[in-house]
């Protein structure tokens, strides 16, 4: 038969009661402010989470700063959105427009990233076609001059070109071919570009393989008739020994005055909503 637990009683040490008692006489001596402030000190809930606004408010204030070009604010209060109330129906519109912010600010990578951050994280989202096309639009605002880097232009054409396969009915089809168009033609002249300089300094042979290389990917461009004829002479022997800027193409990228991005994109904000 187990034996019946054995209750002994607690003993507390000599050396903690005087600790105890000498803390207590500290106090004593302090004054009642030293207690007073030590309560005080104690936090017992975050003043901060009070301060919090309501997702609904947020987006009100971001939406109102977005509508007048204060894309900085408007940053800000659809950020807070996603930090603080990331499960609110307002996120949603919240990771869209925070990525139309940083467009509009002109910052493309952060905003490319957020527009593909959206589309990973809501593939099915009615808005898909619209952050799909401003994916595009964040390529295509790199393909500044054609004597510069074309790889703006070429990330523009494949961005455009899967939209238009993904969804080839969307309301951003026409631009899409439209921005699809242009960012070719910029690559085709750039690859021309090229093509003189080379016969500039007298390196005909990669002048020649430049050429041949542009009839054969791009035979419909504008500037096709002006490399066919500059490589017929270089065949020939004829290369231009003076007057080459008049090889040079005269292309630039068309005025997209007549329209812009942000106003189709009042669909896409309401697909969010």
């Amino acid at each position: 038969m187990p034996s019946a637990a054995v209750h002994r009683p607690f003993f507390m040490p000599k050396r903690f009661i005087a600790c105890t008692l000498l803390a207590a006489a500290t106090l004593s001596l302090s004054g009642c402010g030293t207690m007073k402030d030590m309560f005080s000190s104690w936090s017992f809930g975050s003043s901060e989470e009070d301060e919090i606004e309501p997702a609904e408010t947020l987006a009100a204030k971001g939406m109102e700063a977005y509508k007048v070009g204060n894309y900085s604010d408007a940053l800000k209060s659809f950020q807070d959105i996603i930090d603080r109330h990331p499960f609110s129906p307002e996120a949603l519109l919240a990771e869209l427009k925070a990525a139309d912010c940083q467009y509009y600010s002109g910052k493309y990578a952060e905003a490319k990233e957020l527009y593909k951050t959206f589309e990973e994280r809501h593939p099915t989202n009615e808005a898909v076609p619209y952050v799909m096309f401003q994916i595009g639009m964040c390529d295509f605002a790199r393909a500044d001059r054609i004597d510069r880097d074309a790889s703006g232009a070429k990330e523009a054409a494949q961005s455009f070109s899967r939209l238009l396969r993904v969804h080839p009915d969307s309301a951003y089809t026409k631009e899409a071919k439209a921005r699809l168009e242009a960012a070719n033609e910029f690559i085709v002249n750039h690859e021309y570009f090229v093509a003189v300089f080379y016969v500039r300094t007298k390196k005909y042979e990669q002048a020649k393989h430049r050429l041949k290389y542009i009839l054969a990917t791009y035979p419909d461009a504008a500037v096709s008739p002006k490399a066919k004829e500059l490589l017929a002479k270089l065949e020939a022997g004829e290369s231009p020994e003076w007057g080459i800027e008049k090889w040079l193409p005269d292309w630039q990228l068309p005025d997209w005055s007549w329209g812009r991005a942000e106003d189709t994109g009042r669909e896409a904000e309401r697909s969010a909503e």
